[in-house]
């Protein structure tokens, strides 16, 4: 049983990008955890933003620590599935960041040893927090696009020279599709539910590139159609989201701005924190256009109810059962774009049950 009492004790493995930008400054800003482990071979650079902090130098050290309570794995794709089991099997509870696993058959066995283990096992999506998406969502249950025919989704950026970093290296796990992928997909699956085939095109499109920089994924749902993108080389033009429906259509321009805030310093609690001033555009049959505030976005919901899933006051905010469909359509579309046709999710009835039972 956790103490109730006190603060859960964490450790984060990894101080890379996604370390230091979201889990750390969002870890800390939650009551009721307590960010004092890193898992880092850089201690420096941990210290220079977090200089209380125990820094380890190996993953090994946390699971023989019997005073931690909740392992945070921020490293490298490839090694998320072999430290989430280690991390487990020492029974800690884990989150493990996007994506949760290299494929199916390796988030299977995440999800069957969490349950063996009778452990808390979730994957940071944390943009289902995002204003932009929270505003999408709102107006579509509010039925105000009448039924949706058309959504789209992308998550642009423009950085034409390949910098030498895993993310854009060859090998498993890295690549475009990888990173932003399962955002892309997780906010589909969950207004949409679970697609009936996958359509995919991958590329790489860089001078020097490695590994995928452009990826356009089309999930398809009777007529409708679900259109995910993300590319490195949009200087601008893109919209974040673009809904067409049968009473009208909605355009939001701007992504949420929390990691912009996150690098800069704003934190969680901080006056600004999540207020994203690009409005939504909501366009009638008429023409007439009526501009919508963006729902406030806070990053930091994650956190809070993991904690609470952890001492047994709240659901798992996003369940093994879940990444295992995001797993799923990552999986697909892979096989799409390399065999040039649609392909259909690779789930039993088991999984597609527990995926709607998770998400209801």
């Amino acid at each position: 049983m956790t103490d109730v009492s006190a603060p859960l004790r964490v450790a984060l493995i990894g101080y890379g990008f996604a370390g230091k930008t979201f889990h750390a400054p969002l870890i800390r800003s939650v009551p009721g955890l307590a960010l004092g482990t890193v898992v880092s071979r850089d201690a420096g650079k941990v210290h220079a933003d977090l200089p209380d902090v125990d820094v380890r130098g190996r993953a090994e050290e946390v699971f023989a620590d019997p005073r931690l309570d909740v392992v945070v794995i921020a490293s490298p794709n490839d090694t998320h599935a072999p430290l989430a089991r280690a991390a487990l099997e020492a029974g800690k509870h884990v989150v493990v960041d996007k994506p949760f696993a290299l494929d199916l058959a390796q988030a299977r066995e995440l999800a069957a040893v969490a349950a063996r283990q009778q452990r808390v096992l979730s994957v940071f999506q944390n943009r289902r927090w995002d204003s932009d998406f929270l505003g999408v969502r709102q107006l579509m249950s509010l039925g105000s696009l009448g039924q949706v025919t058309h959504f789209e989704s992308h998550i642009d950026r423009f950085r034409p020279q390949v910098r030498a970093r895993w993310r854009e290296q060859a090998g498993a796990g890295s690549g475009l599709w990888y990173d932003l992928g399962p955002h892309l997909v997780d906010q589909a699956l969950c207004l949409f539910g679970l697609p009936e085939r996958v359509w995919a095109s991958l590329a790489t499109q860089r001078e020097g590139g490695e590994a995928t920089d452009w990826a356009h994924v089309v999930l398809e749902y009777g007529a409708r159609r679900v259109i995910l993108h993300a590319g490195m080389l949009v200087a601008g033009g893109s919209a974040r989201f673009t809904v067409h429906g049968t009473q009208a259509s909605l355009v939001k321009r701007h992504i949420d701005q929390q990691e912009a805030q996150l690098i800069a310093g704003t934190r969680p609690g901080d006056a600004d924190w999540g207020v994203d001033p690009d409005e939504l555009l909501l366009y009638d049959g008429n023409g007439q256009v009526t501009q919508l505030t963006a729902p406030r976005g806070d990053q930091s919901r994650y956190y809070a109810a993991f904690r609470d899933a952890v001492l047994g006051r709240g659901a798992n905010p996003v369940t093994p059962q879940q990444a295992i469909t995001v797993m799923a359509v990552i999986e697909a579309a892979i096989a799409s774009a390399a065999d040039g046709r649609a392909v259909s999710l690779a789930l039993d009835a088991d999984e597609r049950l527990a995926w709607q039972s998770a998400s209801n």
